[in-house]
Parts: C-alpha cells; structure tokens; sequence
C-alpha cells in the first residue's frame, strides 16, 4: 500500500487543466440515469394491469412516464380515478375505453388522449388483444395499491411490497 502524497498530486493534475483546488471542489454527485433498458422499468403493478415506471426515484422530477399493459377485459375499477396532475397517453396496440367524467371513446393504435386528472376518470382494455399505451402524467402523482390506483404525495416512495 502507498499514501500517495498533496505534492504528487499537484504533479499529476499539472497534466490536466485542473488545479488542486477545483480537484477538491470537485462535485461529485452522480450523473443522472438517461437511458433505460425494458427490464430497469419499475413494475408498479402486476396482473390484468401492469404499469412499468420509467425511473425508479422520482424525487425532483417533474414528469411520470408509464409503458401500461391492459390484458383483454382488465380495467382501472368501477370506482373513477382523481389525482392531482395532467395526463397523456397514445395507444401502441389493442383498444382502450378511456371515461373522463362523461365523456367516454374507444381508442385505436397511434390514437391519444390527454386530460387533467382531477377530472374523475378511468381505464379499460375494449378489445380481445392486449392494450398497450404510454404515458405520462405530471407532476408524478400515483402508484398502485391493491388492483387500485391510489394518490401518493408524489412515487417516491417503493412500490408496496418492494423495497
């Protein structure tokens, strides 16, 4: 083992256009995760519903962005959604019945939706395929809970039942 000394490391950054003291300052935080492969997608829920999470902290974030899978005939429940954000999603594949308070449309692949989210609203696979969709809603503001989309303070919290 060495102790490498304060005088050898001057030398060494000699050779790089820092100084010893911009060294030390150094910030060191590490660098925000950009990209995420399929399987770094965090499953918020499982079953006929599935929301896989682009991030998994989401502190300080501003966005929510979700790959949902609805298998044929699941839906988001009887009882309506409300949470406090906007949302926006398009479909991939399948058919999704998307209710925003009275209003009610069946979906089709690269058809879209967008509304804001205190308006009570839910989600159901129409067709006899799975129904994909991305979306996002912002600010982050719901997780799932037993078959149930729930409001959190905002996901940073773990999954229930995940640390």
């Amino acid at each position: 083992r060495s102790s490498p000394s304060v005088g050898l490391l001057k030398k060494l950054l000699d050779g790089f256009p820092i100084s010893l003291a911009e060294f030390f300052a150094a910030d060191l935080k590490p660098r925000p995760q950009i990209f995420f492969a399929a399987n770094e997608l965090v499953e918020l829920a499982g079953g006929p519903v599935s929301y896989r999470q682009v991030s998994r902290d989401l502190t300080g974030k501003a966005m929510q962005i979700l790959h949902e899978h609805y298998k044929p005939g699941a839906d988001t429940g009887e009882q309506m959604l409300t949470h406090d954000a906007e949302e926006g999603g398009v479909i991939i594949r399948g058919r999704l019945e998307v209710t925003v308070g009275d209003q009610v449309r069946v979906l089709g692949p690269g058809d879209a939706y967008y509304f804001d989210s205190h308006t009570p609203h839910r989600f159901r696979n129409a067709g006899g395929e799975e129904c994909e969709v991305v979306s996002a809603n912002t600010p982050p503001s719901y997780c799932w809970q037993s078959a149930r989309l729930r409001r959190c303070a905002v996901t940073r919290e773990a999954p229930l039942g995940r640390e």
